[in-house]
């Protein structure tokens, strides 16, 4: 019974140090590489966050010359085609409005003089034709405030699946060129991970300014998407 039990042990240890051993051999026998994927494409969407920007002695009367310029600027906007849903107000806010008065007499003391209130707006153009229209629009409309204008593409589901299969594709050929060159042979895909993508969505910062033809060139954007891929590799057979 002794000897059959320390025979049976044997074996189980073989067992175990043989699929050890061909775990090993097949983790060696594996290439890691990383793909990248690139689309450029020009724009068929600008995103432009905008608002108005007013103060009075009191809050409520800043609140109302705000409202007021804000409607203008939204009748504008309703005129030259922007929908409700390409319309978004972003923040409304109210801040007092303190005097300095007392610093140089020495005194520390400030007082509250007035009140600045501003309501701003995300809004979308889709037609990128009348976009310097839009702008020079609002800006005689009443807006004072602008955070920027980017470029963007309204369907991006395309471009992504164009940019994972690019990613694969160059995973693939940086991963055959490596095999070339190590003297072995280019396996079967052993997994795939997919990585974060990357945009060009350039933002332009918007300063203050009236033209009645306000130049706005939209360009290219440059999309990328990356992925890592493990490859098996196969390896001559010895003579």
């Amino acid at each position: 019974m002794k000897t059959k039990t320390v025979l049976v042990t044997a074996l189980a240890m073989a067992l175990t140090f043989g699929t050890a051993l061909r775990a090993e051999t097949s983790a060696e026998r594996q290439i890691q590489v990383s793909g990248e994927g690139r689309v450029e494409v020009s724009p068929d969407l600008a995103v432009i966050t905008l608002g108005v920007t007013k103060e009075a002695k009191e809050a409520s009367e800043a609140m109302a010359l705000v409202s007021e310029d804000m409607s203008a600027v939204v009748q504008e906007l309703r005129a030259v085609g922007i929908a409700a849903k390409d319309l978004q107000t972003q923040q409304i806010s109210l801040h007092p409005v303190w005097s300095n008065s007392g610093i140089s007499s020495g005194s520390d003391q400030r007082r509250i003089t007035g009140f600045s209130a501003s309501n701003t707006v995300n809004l979308r153009v889709r037609d990128l034709d009348q976009l310097g229209e839009v702008l020079d629009r609002v800006l005689r409309a009443g807006a004072n405030q602008f955070q920027g204008l980017r470029f963007d593409v309204t369907d991006q589901a395309e471009l992504q699946d164009q940019m994972r299969a690019n990613a694969v594709a160059d995973a693939r050929h940086k991963a055959q060129i490596l095999a070339e060159a190590a003297g072995v042979t280019l396996g079967p895909v052993r997994s795939i991970t997919d990585l974060h993508q990357g945009g060009g969505r350039p933002v332009m910062a918007m300063e203050m300014a009236r033209s009645s033809a306000m130049p706005i060139e939209s360009g290219e954007l440059s999309f990328s998407h990356s992925v890592q891929v493990v490859f098996d590799l196969v390896v001559p057979a010895q003579k």
